[in-house]
């Protein structure tokens, strides 16, 4: 039985990874406790890439900020989210390291678990929910992109998929078929509503329709489903409207229907494509100011939340 607004709230999976989910995540928690991210385990850049090859582990970046922006507004919470943010700057080994990456690593390594090292951080921070990586072991990201001279070129990782800037025209990881994490399974299939996006399209939102499990999940929950579009292009994404965003989302996973898809009406200068891809994947629009005014390019929190409300009480 689904959970009413005004007790704890809708039961939600948040799917995605870096800042995109952060704001998704920042926006669900003003309406409910019950939100559950599940997070790509993908990133082999920076801090978690360092430590991913150091320790053959998940790479905890992503989930750190998953567990950050579900910190309650408590000076505890937000002390708490400030210390897992900080990041070291030095001459040594210690530079570029995020301290929350370590204290996750450390708590993996003392407990030889994810998903509990990863509750007891979040009972540390006392965050609304709970933060899941979408596949037990790290994957890899391998992409064919257009090259200069028009020739497919293969690429492999998160970052240098990232920073491309050239079209996408397959995707896939390695392994194939990770095993997907078995909470995140039980979450979606307990779900109210399940919400991919926004984020790095190719390497925080598609990669979630690339492990099979995790797919036929999503596809097969009787929650409703919703599609938060980026606000401007990325470097992953430059030569792609909004409705392409849509059709390649579709591409990846044919058999997923989407219920809503969020967008903010003044980004979007493909308004007629863009209902015909909804109408492909039998979704409704729902286009509503969800920018920062300040911060162009970015997701507003309390927009966002207020386009979830509406989505939530209109379906």
């Amino acid at each position: 039985m689904a959970v009413e607004i005004g007790s704890r709230g809708k039961n939600v999976v948040a799917l995605g990874g870096g800042h995109g989910l952060y704001a998704t995540l920042s926006a669900l928690k003003i309406l409910t406790r019950n939100i559950t991210a599940v997070v790509t385990v993908a990133d082999d850049g920076g801090s978690s890439g360092r430590l991913r090859k150091e320790y053959d582990i998940l790479p905890p970046g992503d989930l750190r900020m998953a567990l950050s922006a579900l910190c309650d507004d408590s000076d505890w919470g937000q002390t708490w989210r400030d210390v897992l943010q900080y990041r070291f700057h030095s001459e040594g080994d210690l530079d570029g390291h995020a301290l929350g990456n370590l204290l996750i690593t450390g708590l993996w390594d003392l407990l030889d678990d994810a998903v509990v090292g990863l509750d007891w951080v979040g009972k540390l921070l006392n965050i609304r929910g709970r933060v899941l990586p979408m596949a037990a072991v790290p994957i890899t990201i391998r992409a064919f992109v257009e090259g200069n001279d028009g020739a497919p070129q293969a690429l492999v990782g998160q970052v240098a998929v990232a920073k491309s800037h050239a079209k996408i025209l397959e995707l896939a990881i390695d392994p194939i078929d990770p095993p997907a994490q078995s909470e995140a399974i039980a979450a979606i299939d307990a779900a109210d509503w399940v919400i991919f996006g926004p984020g790095s399209w190719y390497t925080s939102v598609i990669p979630h329709l690339l492990v099979p499990r995790l797919r036929d999940a999503v596809c097969e929950t009787r929650a409703r489903r919703a599609l938060v579009l980026n606000l401007t292009p990325d470097g992953e994404t430059e030569q792609m409207s909004h409705a392409d965003h849509v059709y390649s989302f579709l591409q990846h996973a044919p058999n997923l229907a989407l219920d809503v898809i969020v967008v903010d009406g003044e980004s979007v200068d493909d308004w007629h494509e863009l209902q015909q891809a909804a109408h492909v994947c039998g979704a409704e629009i729902l286009a509503r100011n969800v920018a920062d005014d300040q911060k162009p390019g970015v997701h507003d929190a309390l927009n966002l939340a207020r386009a979830f409300r509406e989505m939530f009480v209109r379906m």
